[in-house]
């Protein structure tokens, strides 16, 4: 891979972030208003669209990337997935975009801790103590006995861990399916799902609130092709550490538009968890 493919999957990595960052913020701003059903059902319409029009147009067609040889583990990665953007919205409303995502950030070393059982990849001891550095990390965030505990810490932890299998699942998929096949896959199970369930939370929304789910779907499509581009044009490996971005777009979003605070744990603690992430993608990385 040359320095300009390089560069240019940085900068489209870093531009998928942001989307993903700002599609953050409308979710919170229309789930704080609507059910959170209805809200993710509207915008896996438009998702399930995009994987259909772009398998139409550039993946060979419908056919050749609707065709698995694992139907039943690409149905549970799209369950997982709505599974876990729904808990991850709840967590938004409830405890706000940047601990959130301060707490959500330490997916990677769930990712790390899960390899061993779930792929039968060896985990090394420096990976284990970045583990334990991010455990660390999410503790000083959550401060457990120093206030009243309140549960919903708990919902961007469950959504980082349903992530990682998430990610974990992906990649046991790619051993018999393609990239493209694993995406349609995600997109219209989670079209299908979504709809005979959000369905039964239809609430009226009103016109201003319609164009905040116009934008959120075009977002949603608009970070995901980004993200297709970046894997195409450069190595996870060099990318990845650049995900984490999202956390600052996600967090300045929460300070400026939602008026959340920014707390001395949260810095601290996050810091400590992207630390950790990225030691760990690093040494994923070296390992292959």
């Amino acid at each position: 891979m040359n320095e300009q493919n390089a560069r240019q999957g940085i900068i489209l990595m870093i531009a998928a972030t942001f989307i993903f960052a700002v599609q953050d913020g409308i979710s919170r701003h229309l789930a704080s208003e609507y059910n959170i059903f209805m809200v993710v059902m509207i915008r896996y319409w438009f998702f399930g669209a995009f994987v259909i029009a772009l398998a139409q147009v550039q993946f060979g067609g419908l056919r050749q990337v609707v065709a698995t040889k694992q139907p039943l583990l690409q149905t549970f990665r799209g369950l997982l997935l709505i599974t876990e953007i729904c808990i991850m919205i709840a967590g938004f409303v409830y405890l706000g975009l940047v601990e959130s995502h301060a707490i959500f950030a330490g997916y990677p070393l769930v990712i790390a801790a899960l390899s061993g059982p779930v792929l039968g990849e060896k985990v090394g001891w420096r990976r284990w103590t970045a583990i334990g550095v991010g455990c660390i990390g999410m503790i000083i965030i959550l401060q457990p006995g120093v206030h009243v505990f309140s549960p919903y810490a708990l919902i961007p932890f469950v959504s980082a861990v349903l992530f990682a299998l998430y990610g974990l699942l992906t990649r046991y998929a790619a051993r018999k399916d393609t990239a493209a096949t694993s995406f349609f896959w995600t997109g219209a199970v989670g079209s299908v799902a979504m709809t005979f369930i959000g369905v039964w939370f239809w609430e009226p929304m009103i016109l201003s609130d319609w164009y905040w789910m116009g934008a959120l779907c075009v977002t949603g499509a608009a970070g995901h092709y980004s993200l297709i581009r970046c894997y195409a044009v450069a190595e996870a490996g060099v990318v990845q550490p650049f995900a984490y971005l999202q956390l600052v777009f996600a967090s300045t979003i929460g300070l400026t538009v939602f008026d959340e605070s920014l707390r001395w744990p949260t810095v601290l603690g996050g810091g400590l968890i992207i630390l950790a992430g990225m030691f760990t993608i690093f040494r994923e990385r070296s390992a292959a």
